[in-house]
């Protein structure tokens, strides 16, 4: 006797389920074949004084050679808030700069893809790029774990005292005075144990004869 309509329906059902279950493990496994863990490497934190030139240092570790579908994108997070901005991209040896104010004519390529290196510099750092920088890099088929995070502080640009001529001379003054009294010690000293040593063998004669 044949199964009544919807008892087919029902023994269908968990047939249909395991076989868009298997379609998507399929796909899954297609999207991912050949590609390994992409790890990004930066410090943890930088000190650059206002004013300056700064590099922001990423490596990348990656399991597949680089080429034309690798890329490099850094997003900053300004100090105090919770949102990001994209201002920097850079793919088949392209640099695309963004039109965020604060990083207007300031970005420069400083990596070498093939180095596994997607560093960039800052150029006149100013207390407005405080914050954190993100470094994200693809390198299809390799998949990005975490890209790498920069805390960048800016500090006050040391400003050196002027050395006064007259203060190089007292030093050097002062250190021939030093060397010359310490020459003079040990002069003395190896002369009058010399003295003595002869003072010594002269009673140690007298007494014998």
């Amino acid at each position: 006797m044949a199964a009544p309509a919807g008892a087919r329906a029902l023994i269908a059902a968990p047939d249909r389920g395991r076989w868009l279950w298997s379609v998507l493990v399929a796909a899954l496994g297609f999207l991912t074949a050949g590609g390994s863990a992409l790890e990004v490497y930066t410090p943890k934190e930088i000190f650059v004084a206002n004013g300056t030139q700064g590099k922001l240092p990423c490596k990348f570790k990656s399991a597949n050679m680089t080429g034309t579908l690798t890329s490099v994108s850094w997003s900053f997070q300004p100090e105090g808030t919770d949102s990001t901005v994209s201002f920097f991209h850079y793919s088949q040896g392209q640099v695309y700069a963004g039109n965020y104010p604060p990083f207007k004519d300031r970005i420069s390529w400083a990596g070498d893809l093939e180095k596994k290196d997607a560093s960039i510099n800052i150029e006149n750092i100013q207390f407005i790029h405080n914050g954190t920088y993100i470094c994200d890099v693809k390198n299809p088929p390799d998949i990005v774990v975490q890209p790498g995070h920069i805390r960048l502080y800016v500090v006050e640009k040391e400003i050196l005292p002027a050395f006064p001529v007259w203060g190089v001379v007292g030093i050097v003054t002062a250190v021939v005075l030093g060397l010359t009294l310490l020459i003079t010690m040990i002069l003395a000293v190896l002369y009058r144990r010399k003295n003595s040593k002869r003072d010594y063998t002269g009673a140690q004669s007298y007494m014998h004869s």
